[in-house]
């Protein structure tokens, strides 16, 4: 009888040995994880299904150790214990929500969007931008941000600032060895402007070469892009808004830049702002295709506008 009694005990150690091996046996983690539910089990059949090798221990390991949330989670490592990944899963600590800021877009339209995404509450991320707003407009570099599901409004902006500033600084120190806020403010105009006058990436360092080329001449810039700040992002540029507007953001009527940043803006737009082509580039029009016809000078330039009301007028003739 003491010797079953002995090998039982043997057998039960040897088994709690096993399980201490599988748990603290590294598994290969992948950064982001979207949990389908609360519950365990749900969450292992997900696991199964991308990849990872996990079966009733882990469930049972789930269960009687975390409090598993649905979501996206954020796992900094790629190789962990097994018992440490499935803690990780219940931690409230790393689970987020990604926030994307689109190019082009102002922070008065990011904030509504940050305040509905994230059920915050938008008078209060206004207040803490004004707080930390580095400059009037352009403080979000254009990207995708988990942000932690316990962050307040203010941890918020500031992550957001943060890590923006940071990929300036990168910028800025690759290209000019330092980086200088007053300098670094006029590039984020200039990009800003591109950002809402391209058509797309190809265009951005001809669209570049164009603001110089203009600066450089003491030309008026007289681009509509200038005048979607603020809430007017979305607004189609008229005659009558070119007329009434007298802010410095209207550069049909103000020469040189306006004095603040128009939008929030992608890091490709701030590298054509640093290497724009180089071009005589004064004008440019968009034609049919969608994309920008450019020229050197204003005979060239009207050809080209004639030629998009000939477009037009035939588009409106074939809806007849």
């Amino acid at each position: 009888m003491k010797k079953i009694i002995y090998y039982i005990l043997i057998a039960y150690v040897l088994i709690l040995i096993t399980i201490g091996i599988y748990f603290i046996m590294p598994i290969r983690t992948k950064h982001n994880l979207n949990l389908p539910s609360n519950n365990s089990s749900k969450i292992i059949s997900y696991l199964n299904k991308n990849g990872y090798s996990v079966n009733f221990l882990d469930n049972i390991f789930l269960k009687l150790t975390t409090n598993p949330m649905q979501g996206r989670i954020y796992i900094s490592k790629t190789n962990l214990p097994r018992y440490r990944f499935l803690l990780s899963i219940g931690s409230k600590a790393n689970h987020y929500t990604p926030i994307t800021i689109i190019p082009g877009e102002t922070t008065y339209f990011v904030l509504q969007n940050m305040s509905k995404k994230l059920d915050m509450n938008e008078t209060k991320l206004k207040i803490a931008y004004n707080q930390l707003k580095k400059y009037k407009e352009g403080n979000f570099l254009a990207n995708t941000y988990n942000i932690p599901i316990y962050f307040k409004e203010k941890n918020v902006i500031k992550f957001i600032i943060d890590n923006s500033f940071e990929e300036y600084k990168k910028i800025s120190k690759i290209y000019f060895n330092k980086f200088n806020l007053k300098q670094f403010k006029r590039i984020l105009i200039i990009a800003s402007i591109i950002q809402k006058e391209a058509a797309n990436r190809v265009e951005m360092p001809l669209v570049a070469s164009v603001i110089f080329n203009r600066l450089h001449k003491k030309m008026r810039l007289q681009m509509d892009g200038t005048l979607n700040y603020g809430i007017y992002s979305h607004s189609k540029i008229t005659p009558k808004r070119i007329k009434g507007d007298k802010s410095s953001y209207n550069t049909y009527k103000h020469k040189g830049l306006p004095k603040s940043p128009i939008c929030n803006v992608s890091k490709e737009t701030i590298l054509a702002t640093i290497m724009p082509a180089k071009t005589d580039y004064l004008y440019f029009m968009k034609n049919s295709k969608g994309v920008h016809n450019f020229s050197k000078n204003y005979k060239e330039h009207i050809q080209n506008i004639k030629k998009r009301k000939r477009s037009l007028k035939h588009l409106s003739n074939k809806h007849l």
